[in-house]
């Protein structure tokens, strides 16, 4: 990651293997949900299985129309 305020998160995906991310940005364990959105009453999390496994950018901005995939909306706020 680097230091760009919202940029993608890279993470290696598990096959078949469930995740959580946030879509709040309010998790300390960005980009995946610790639970944080319900203190804020925030949304939930997105909830996706790996289809494969693979390297993958997550979203960190929330504007991304692939969640929670990057699109690269994140160049569009800064």
């Amino acid at each position: 990651m680097s230091n760009e305020p919202y940029a993608p998160i890279k993470v290696d995906l598990v096959k078949d293997k469930r995740y959580a991310w946030c879509t709040c940005s309010h998790s300390e364990q960005q980009p995946f949900c610790d639970g944080s959105h319900r203190a804020h009453d925030k949304p939930g999390a997105l909830g996706f299985t790996a289809e494969e496994a693979k390297e993958a950018w997550l979203c960190t901005c929330k504007q991304t129309g692939n969640p929670p995939f990057c699109d690269g909306s994140h160049n569009s706020l800064i």
